[in-house]
């Protein structure tokens, strides 16, 4: 049997900062481990200059937190948004809001020549 190539690495995960204070109690009966999630650099955050927001469809869900955003907001700042697949990777909703939804970011090797 063939093994299957994969073009992804894996990044890096975490639990959502801030999903207590943004819109993932209203979509959090529809995420599912392996649904596509938008990462968004903020640039006029004024609490985070690598601010990097994660969004399913229109929902703001929160931010990748702080101790692991500064690479990856380098990147999305560049324009390699095209870069990254992030993916709910967990969730839980009898844990604490900021530890109910996990997040696994992937690099894309698809389309860049490093």
């Amino acid at each position: 049997m063939a093994r299957k190539v994969t073009t992804n690495r894996h990044f890096i995960n975490f639990s959502i900062a801030g999903f207590s204070y943004w819109e993932g109690c209203l979509v959090l009966g529809e995420l599912k481990p392996g649904a596509k999630l938008e990462l968004v650099y903020e640039e006029e955050n004024k609490y985070d200059p690598c601010a990097v927001a994660i969004y399913y469809g229109d929902y703001k869900l929160g931010f990748v937190p702080r101790s692991q955003n500064q690479l990856l907001s380098k990147f999305l700042e560049l324009g390699y948004d095209d870069l990254f697949d992030a993916r709910v990777q967990r969730v839980s909703p009898e844990e604490h809001p900021e530890q109910q939804v996990g997040v696994i970011i992937f690099i894309n090797n698809n389309n860049h020549n490093f």
